[in-house]
């Protein structure tokens, strides 16, 4: 116990430094760390290797193994993409509003700091770069918490972070690994809300739900995305059979993955036949109510447990909808507020479905897999939040800063 709440308070001081740290120190360690992932690519792919031939071990296999593989080009990813964190603006001391009131005070809302930050997530060990390229940028220290899965990945990249802290005279505090499995000493960690400012728990159901009953700290969580796609009667059919084959088999094990399809009954008999047999081609199993299934075959009947599920997988549920108003209620019962699309031509079908769907993001005629910090222009992400206090979709730097004002007076008194 007293090693957390050592690493907390050690944490909480390299904050405080980092929070009027410059912008030139903080990119010149930034690329410093680029340089130095690319230099010792080598010695991170033999600690990867490591974890994944005891991942293989255990029987983990598909998707969640290729989550935990740190290739040749990851780690290139990994490094362009803190050269790109480097490259973007910093948004400490950023002037939000500015304004006059009637006493004569001049008053402005600055960005600044929120101070340690702890994320616990799974089995992706390209995050503990993300997580703390993210948070020092906006001047925050992070104590990360990954997967025991991914432990010797992580340790190698945290032992290269921390190198380049020391190099440059900053805390190796201001990143702070966890590796311990013990599920008591992270509940130590999530009462230590005099030196933790905010938790992001960032993986499956029970491990969101471990954190919320047991954190006195506030919480933005990154839970399971159950992304949906409503292909509306006056959908571009080519478009949206494009759209939900590759929602789903670019990159299935990812949180913004599309895990249900949804078509209105108007089309359904051109349009399902077309999408099973474009998804099993590409080694999609789905999974269809009675509906899809009398339309396609080899369709696997689709049970209760089957909406609503984050499969992380090639695996797809598909039904038929009989209007927008049934597509919307599915969407709300089964939806998990992070990404849900539509995919029509109507404008005002589409104003409908944005407004009365409110995900963290809503898409009208593109994939799910758009939500992304990257992709929405936030250059990065540390995940996306599917909380809706603070921060809602994709958490780039601004959404890891808080605002505070900066009054400038005359003499005023009250």
């Amino acid at each position: 116990m007293s090693v957390m709440i050592d690493t907390a308070q050690a944490a909480k001081r390299a904050a405080s430094d980092l929070g009027i740290a410059s912008t030139d120190a903080k990119n010149t360690v930034l690329n410093a760390l680029a340089d130095r992932i690319d230099t010792e690519s080598d010695t991170i792919v033999r600690a990867n290797q490591r974890d994944l031939d005891a991942a293989t071990q255990t029987g983990i296999t598909g998707p969640k193994l290729k989550r935990l593989t740190l290739s040749g080009d990851a780690i290139g990813q990994m490094a362009d993409g803190l050269r790109q964190i480097a490259a973007l603006p910093d948004p400490i001391g950023q002037v939000t509003r500015e304004y006059d009131v009637p006493s004569g005070l001049r008053v402005r809302r600055v960005r600044c700091p929120i101070g340690v930050i702890m994320m616990i997530y799974e089995a992706r060990p390209n995050v503990t770069i993300d997580a703390f390229a993210l948070c020092f940028k906006a001047g925050n220290a992070c104590i990360l918490k990954g997967g025991r899965e991914a432990q010797r990945s992580n340790e190698a990249l945290a032992a290269i972070a921390h190198d380049c802290l020391r190099d440059h005279d900053l805390a190796t505090a201001s990143l702070a690994l966890l590796t311990t499995s013990d599920r008591n000493d992270i509940r130590t960690l999530l009462g230590l809300d005099a030196f933790i400012d905010l938790v992001i728990p960032r993986g499956g159901t029970e491990l969101i739900r471990f954190v919320h009953e047991h954190s006195r700290i506030p919480m933005v969580q990154h839970f399971h995305g159950v992304c949906h796609i409503f292909v509306d009667r006056d959908a571009d059919v080519a478009r949206a059979l494009d759209i939900c084959v590759t929602a789903k088999t670019s990159a299935p094990a990812t949180c913004n993955a599309a895990e249900a399809v949804l078509v209105h009954e108007d089309i359904a008999d051109g349009f399902i036949p077309q999408l099973v047999q474009r998804l099993q081609s590409e080694g999609v199993e789905v999974r269809g109510d009675e509906a899809v299934c009398r339309r396609a075959r080899q369709v696997v009947p689709a049970t209760s447990d089957d909406w609503g599920t984050e499969f992380l997988d090639l695996i797809m549920a598909v039904r038929v909808v009989s209007d927008l108003d049934a597509a919307i209620e599915h969407v709300q019962q089964f939806g998990s507020n992070h990404t849900d699309a539509i995919i029509t031509e109507n404008t005002a079908t589409a104003a409908t479905f944005t407004s009365r769907i409110q995900s963290s993001c809503t898409i009208v005629n593109a994939s799910t897999r758009f939500n992304d910090g990257f992709q929405l222009g936030l250059g990065a992400e540390i995940g996306i939040s599917t909380s809706k206090i603070h921060a809602y979709g994709p958490m780039g730097l601004e959404e890891l800063t808080t605002q505070r004002f900066v009054v400038v007076g005359d003499g005023q008194f009250r």
